[in-house]
């Protein structure tokens, strides 16, 4: 496969290294380091424009480091013009960002995978399993009590907080389900609250969840377990050692885990079924899921902010769900204008009567048939969708590159 690179970051470089493992070619790379274009073996490009063309590449890494206003528009432009892309998360911490990508996407087919391997290690579809189970009664260790992911971090920072919460978040989505209630714990101080935070999460499924950030001087995640019976851990390093797996029956083992190979192979799949060719791989993130992630991270400074729970809403970001809510707000404005058009059209036809003001007079004993247009043509408005063929609410089944919807 030919693939070029805009932006690199630690994760993109490790699926960046995968690929030239298995002898893929990085033909044209732009925003990346010198160190790590000698590393890769790939060639500097000018500018980010080549990575439009088919025929220069297959698809396009997208790294975050060093993001600004200028690669958010190289990538929005290349999700315009449908080509493949896999997308670092979190890119943006804008929600409205990443629904926006997500609108184009579904108007140009292009093909967004977002770089979230955790979820596909066989340790979370256990653990996964194991609470399923344990919600139909069917659980060994019988019912579950609580979820709760300690993310050690030697950055804690809001930035470097917030970010990796949008790439845990999904890694609590696919175990537990949608949260539908998020809280926070922190200081006093929302500035300084970042080192300890704490995030609560209710879902569907009424597991309490628990996110907190904790020191440490490399980087990985504990995900515990808690049932009746005892308690199953889940570690997950960052760099690249193997997952490990106990429980207090005393179980034990470990198991390797190569995220760049894994979301390579996401990201092949992927492709293939966009060309007809097979399916996408169980279980992957779509880029609906990471957006949600993105979501949820953004919801903590609000609710840190705030001192309460923020509940949230599982509202589908499309280009009819904009429209109705445009033509909400809009029917609502002029419903306002009609009844001030009212007032002040009467208040001028009695002075423009009083002092002989017939032009005036005329104009204003016309405001009925102003405001009976207006709405008439606001009405008609509404017929726009029945006019214009558009993807169904929720579509989120990847197309064929370049293929429009």
């Amino acid at each position: 496969m030919r693939l070029g690179l805009l932006g690199i970051d630690a994760r993109m470089m490790d699926v960046a290294l995968a690929a030239r493992r298995r002898g893929d070619c990085i033909v044209a790379a732009h925003g990346v380091g010198t160190a790590e274009l000698r590393d890769l073996d790939a060639p500097a490009a000018g500018g980010w424009e080549p990575l439009l063309d088919a025929a220069v590449c297959d698809a396009v890494l997208v790294g975050g480091d060093g993001w600004d206003a200028d690669r958010a528009t190289a990538v929005r432009t290349l999700v315009q013009a449908g080509r493949p892309l896999l997308l670092a998360q979190p890119l943006e911490l804008s929600m409205l960002w990443a629904y926006e990508l997500d609108m184009i996407r579904r108007d140009t087919g292009a093909l967004l995978v977002p770089c979230l391997p955790d979820r596909l290690h066989p340790f979370v579809g256990r653990l996964r399993d194991a609470l399923v189970a344990s919600l139909a009664g069917a659980g060994p260790d019988g019912a579950v009590e609580s979820l709760h992911l300690e993310r050690r971090m030697p950055d804690r920072s809001r930035t470097a907080v917030l970010a990796q919460l949008a790439r845990d978040a999904d890694l609590i989505r696919a175990v537990v389900g949608d949260p539908a209630k998020l809280s926070t714990l922190g200081a006093a101080d929302p500035d300084t609250a970042w080192g300890t935070l704490a995030v609560g999460l209710s879902g569907p499924t009424q597991v309490p969840v628990r996110w907190q950030v904790a020191p440490a001087a490399t980087s990985g995640l504990v995900l515990r377990l808690q049932s009746a019976a005892g308690a199953t851990e889940i570690h997950a390093p960052d760099d690249g050692g193997p997952w490990a797996w106990t429980s207090s029956a005393g179980a034990s083992e470990s198991s390797g885990f190569d995220r760049g190979a894994t979301i390579l192979g996401v990201l092949d799949r992927a492709i293939d079924a966009a060309a007809g060719r097979g399916t996408p791989a169980p279980d992957a993130a779509t880029w609906s899921d990471a957006a949600r992630a993105i979501e949820l991270a953004e919801t903590v400074p609000r609710s840190l902010t705030r001192g309460r729970a923020v509940d949230l809403h599982r509202e589908e970001f499309t280009e009819m769900g904009t429209f109705r809510g445009t033509m909400a707000s809009l029917g609502c404005g002029l419903i306002v204008a009609a009844l001030v058009v009212v007032v002040l059209a009467t208040l001028v036809a009695g002075i423009a009567r009083e002092f002989g003001w017939r032009f005036a007079g005329a104009i204003v004993d016309a405001w009925p048939a102003i405001v009976l247009g207006t709405l008439g043509l606001f009405l008609l408005l509404q017929l726009l969708p029945l006019l214009v063929a558009a993807p169904q609410d929720g579509d989120d089944q990847p197309r064929p590159p370049g293929r429009a919807a």
